[in-house]
């Protein structure tokens, strides 16, 4: 499975009065390992960021006036995450502005290429209601380091966000199948051999043990004996 991570920095909040992408980057995960395989791009958006939004990435217009305008870029950044799933923290602010430049060089919106969006923001909000489920806040709740993080930038940001996705969905892996290795069957054919990995068992406590009593001694009420649960447990 393919997923990719990806991020944007802008010259402010809203593509519909003109602002612009300044930077995109995406970092590639193979079966939910990190690959080395990244895209990176600063642009010209032939305009000035707004005051909040540069103090925010700190990418100045001199440092952008030589840079290659979105057009120039827009090709290669839509053939890397073809067909892939693209993971974003608060995906509709980057989609809103990954369609606003598509539009205006009279191609497709973006979800058209790729397989599908995961927005980590939404997957933060329903495992931590009620709480900050902005990047720095996840990286601080899963233990991942960001002090080098002094200013927003795209490619570290697309960096942490896999390490806080990975770290977030952590669970879907617990019982995969992991292949590895070949053995031969009855026939002397090969065949891969699969093992489940990364189950954590956490025993009861006093506490937990008692409440299970409990509950064991009303089943046996009602059955008048032993209840399944302790023949099961006999056997």
């Amino acid at each position: 499975m393919r997923q990719i991570m990806l991020d944007t920095e802008t010259t402010g909040l809203n593509p519909r009065t003109g602002d612009r992408i300044i930077e995109v980057a995406c970092v590639e995960l193979l079966n939910r390992r990190p690959t080395g395989r990244h895209f990176h791009r600063y642009t010209n958006p032939e305009r000035d960021s707004d005051p909040g939004a540069l103090a925010v990435h700190g990418l100045t217009t001199e440092f952008l006036r030589d840079k290659p305008k979105f057009a120039e870029i827009a090709g290669e950044l839509c053939e890397f995450v073809r067909d892939a799933e693209i993971i974003i923290h608060n995906a509709p602010f980057d989609l809103g502005f990954l369609d606003a430049e598509l539009a205006r060089l009279g191609m497709e919106k973006f979800k058209t290429h790729v397989l599908k969006i995961t927005d980590t923001l939404v997957q933060a909000k329903e495992l931590h209601p009620g709480k900050r489920n902005s990047l720095d806040a996840l990286c601080d709740r899963y233990g991942i380091s960001n002090a080098h993080r002094t200013l927003h930038g795209a490619l570290l940001d697309a960096e942490l966000l896999a390490e806080v996705y990975l770290a977030m969905t952590r669970g879907q892996n617990s019982l995969s199948m992991d292949l590895h290795g070949d053995a031969e069957d009855a026939d002397g054919n090969a065949r891969q051999i699969a093992s489940i990995a990364e189950i954590i068992v956490l025993a009861p406590d006093a506490d937990e043990l008692s409440s299970h009593e409990t509950v064991l001694k009303s089943l046996d009420k009602e059955v008048r004996g032993d209840c399944l649960w302790r023949q099961l447990t006999l056997n």
